[in-house]
């Protein structure tokens, strides 16, 4: 799928960049947009939470038709630790997502631990690995406690 090369260069500029985009384009169900923020290589990889790993860009466009028919997600990272070297970079996500319908009340909070992987290109930082797990009460306590120390 040929990318407009100009355009995404500039605005993938750093791995917060591309990260804030990919959750941008899960708040609005954007497949497209999401599809070119994806590293050109076969063995790029998304797991969703509970899910099969998908590799490749097909595997991976197929899996987002399939969540994004029930709509866009809504999830907002939450605190990401960040790791680079080089043109690598990694960053650990605690994601909020919220489930249900707010307007009715039947809403509630579900965590999800993620993993996003980004390699620097002559296209600017894509994304080669997504991985969502689902979280646990332990992961909103590190969101609530100041500890920087990871064990």
């Amino acid at each position: 799928m040929p990318r407009p090369a100009a355009k995404t260069a500039a605005l993938l500029a750093s791995p917060d960049d591309t990260e804030t985009q990919f959750y941008e384009a899960l708040q609005h169900a954007d497949l497209d947009r999401l599809m070119q923020l994806w590293a050109d290589e076969d063995e790029v990889a998304c797991v969703h939470p509970g899910g099969p790993r998908l590799v490749g860009l097909e595997a991976i466009r197929a899996g987002f038709e399939q969540v994004f028919g029930n709509g866009a997600i809504p999830v907002h990272p939450e605190r990401v630790r960040r790791l680079q070297s080089g043109d690598c970079a990694i960053h650990h996500v605690l994601e909020r997502v919220q489930v249900g319908d707010p307007a009715a009340r039947t809403s509630t909070v579900a965590w999800v631990i993620a993993t996003n992987v980004f390699l620097k290109t002559a296209l600017g930082w894509r994304l080669v690995l997504h991985h969502a797990s689902p979280g646990s009460a332990g992961d909103v306590q590190e969101l609530m406690s100041d500890g920087d120390t990871l064990h």
